[in-house]
């Protein structure tokens, strides 16, 4: 039943123009239907085009079998608010529908598309408007007629209206979103979505509505010459193009349908007509987003094996390395420069107080790990060891237990907040006693590896700090200062080795400490060829005898042999370097 009167509708809305909507032949007539059209009048449609649809649903009208017991007619049209034009009860003659049409007035407002159609479901296909009882199982059809996107949400009613046996037609015109024209539509698509240019050619809508219902088929005698496909019709026939297409003025050719040239496919850069509707497509080096509209720079850095060190940066259609504030990018533009030549035992004291707080506290670990980046870590090359203060001092790691500066950072991350009091001077003690002894993983003095301290503090020490201060310098530490907020100046230089402007950084706040990672850099790291803070001394110097002499009396046996082994080696080296500086 559902399938014959559902031929019954397509008939009627077949025929284009009011002048043209009559048959060949005799009229099919097959039962009662209950038939609501809900018209689109929003302000996007144009006078002309209104007055081009008020003349199509006249023209349809005339194909209708109109009456009490056959097809009843009503009309809605909508905006930001819905109105009837007349109920399906109103009127039986054809002649007071059209009389009806003509006087119709838009709204010109929005375009509640949703709200529309709950006012079909839950008004106008209501008993008290004139519909049939559902008892009676009269078929009810809403024809959806629009021109723009909804401005509400329509999926949802939709299915509603569609679940109480309301079948949907979309016809959508020019500016018409195709998405929302399937959302509504009853299954099958194919046979209920019809989307045309413009209203001009409205009609076209009409023609891939008729099929079958007499029994002569004139399609089968296989003389019709259409393109795509032959429909019989009461009496004769017609060509109907597939979905994506439209009939030619000859009827029978087709014709894709531009879908791109409607101007509502919201594409970003390119829109493609299909057969489907308008596709967006992006232009090379950027990706479709999830919205189907819109596109992004590909980030070609998770394509493709960039190699950076450190990190890589999408630029359009191709990519760039970074390295950490302080380093610079090698030639092979990859990788980032570190310190190699110089041999650094590196001490850490980080300031671990109250008063830094939990995320600065993160920000300072971040800090660390930025410094240790610039370092050549190995246990031939710099070593790192942390300590943190507060009340108390706690090494995290000494500097022997980690060769490689990816387990160095690591283990920075590990490290937990203390809180707290801010005793930067039994810090300092803790430095010189412990953190740069031989068991904590120092390489021996003897070997002449530069002892660099670096201090972080954020406030005044709640301690004496100038006795461990200067001891620290007097046991031959490099020492730095770096204050942050409200560090106190006159500390940060009685910590710090002379001179100050190369040894004290200071940053505002925690979050321009970053600026600061340049000068420890070029101050840390050892200038090619000769390791920071290496004194050297010429091989015939009395202190160079008088240490030798030291060593070998103290060992007089087995030592003596490896002393002088070591230490020729040693003069040698020097030698070597007092020739490259002259």
């Amino acid at each position: 039943m559902r399938g014959l009167l559902c031929w019954l509708v397509l008939l009627f809305l077949l025929q284009p123009w009011e002048s043209q909507l009559q048959l060949a032949g005799p009229r099919c007539h097959t039962g009662p239907l209950d038939l609501v059209f809900v018209i689109d009048s929003s302000r996007s449609v144009r006078p002309f085009e209104f007055e081009t649809m008020r003349q199509f649903l006249v023209g349809l009208l005339r194909g209708l079998n109109v009456g009490p017991n056959a097809t009843r007619v009503g009309v809605i049209q909508y905006s930001s608010q819905v109105q009837s034009v007349f109920p399906l009860r109103a009127f039986s003659r054809r002649e007071d529908m059209e009389r009806a049409i003509r006087d119709l007035v838009p709204l010109a407002q929005g375009t509640m598309t949703g709200l529309a159609i709950q006012y079909a479901m839950n008004v106008a296909f209501s008993v008290a408007e004139g519909a049939r009882p559902p008892e009676e199982r009269v078929p009810r059809v809403a024809v959806i007629v629009t021109d723009g996107r909804p401005q509400d949400r329509v999926a949802e009613v939709a299915a509603q209206a569609r679940a109480r046996g309301i079948e949907i037609y979309a016809v959508g015109v020019q500016r018409a979103d195709v998405g929302s024209l399937r959302a509504m539509a009853s299954p099958p698509l194919d046979e209920h979505v019809f989307l045309v240019e413009s209203f001009d050619l409205i009609q076209e809508f009409g023609l891939q509505f008729q099929s079958r219902l007499c029994a002569i088929d004139l399609c089968a005698e296989g003389t019709h010459g259409c393109e795509h496909h032959c429909v019989n019709s009461p009496g004769s026939y017609f060509c109907r193009c597939q979905v994506g297409f439209v009939l030619q003025q000859d009827q029978r050719s087709c014709r894709a349908i531009d879908y791109c040239s409607f101007s509502n496919h919201s594409c970003q850069h390119e829109c493609v007509s299909t057969p489907g509707g308008p596709r967006c497509h992006c232009r090379e080096g950027h990706d479709l987003q999830p919205d189907g509209r819109s596109c992004q720079v590909r980030d070609l850095c998770n394509g493709v094996d960039h190699g950076c060190e450190f990190q890589c940066v999408s630029e359009g259609l191709s990519y760039r390395c970074l390295c950490p504030e302080g380093r610079q990018l090698q030639a092979d533009g990859k990788s980032c420069d570190r310190c190699r030549e110089g041999h650094v035992d590196l001490v850490l004291l980080v300031d671990g107080s109250k008063s830094v707080r939990p995320q600065n506290f993160e920000l300072v670990k971040r800090f660390v790990n930025q410094i240790v980046d610039f370092l050549d870590v190995s246990p031939e090359g710099t070593r790192v060891g942390l300590v943190q203060f507060s009340s108390r001092v706690r090494t995290e790691f000494p500097l022997g237990r980690y060769g490689t500066a990816a387990e160095v950072k690591q283990a920075v991350l590990a490290v937990e907040y203390m809180e707290r009091g801010t005793m930067t001077g039994l810090a300092l003690q803790h430095m010189v006693e412990h953190s740069f002894s031989e068991a904590q993983g120092a390489r021996p003095r003897a070997l002449n590896v530069p002892r660099v301290g670096l201090v972080f503090t954020d406030g005044r020490s709640q301690d004496d700090i100038s006795v461990w201060a200067a001891r620290a310098k007097e046991e031959g530490i490099v020492m730095y200062a770096v204050g942050v907020g409200k560090a106190v100046e006159a500390e940060l230089r009685e910590i710090a080795s002379e001179p100050a402007e190369l040894h004290v950084s200071y940053a505002p706040d925690f979050g321009t400490m970053t600026h600061l990672l340049q000068n420890l850099r070029g101050s840390i790291c050892p200038e090619e060829g000769i390791s920071a803070g290496t004194e050297l001394r010429s091989p015939c110097e009395c202190e160079s005898l008088v240490e030798f002499q030291g060593r070998t009396s103290a060992n007089p046996n087995g030592l003596l042999n490896r002393s002088l082994a070591q230490l020729t080696a040693r003069l040698e080296d020097l030698e070597n370097q007092l020739t490259n500086q002259k």
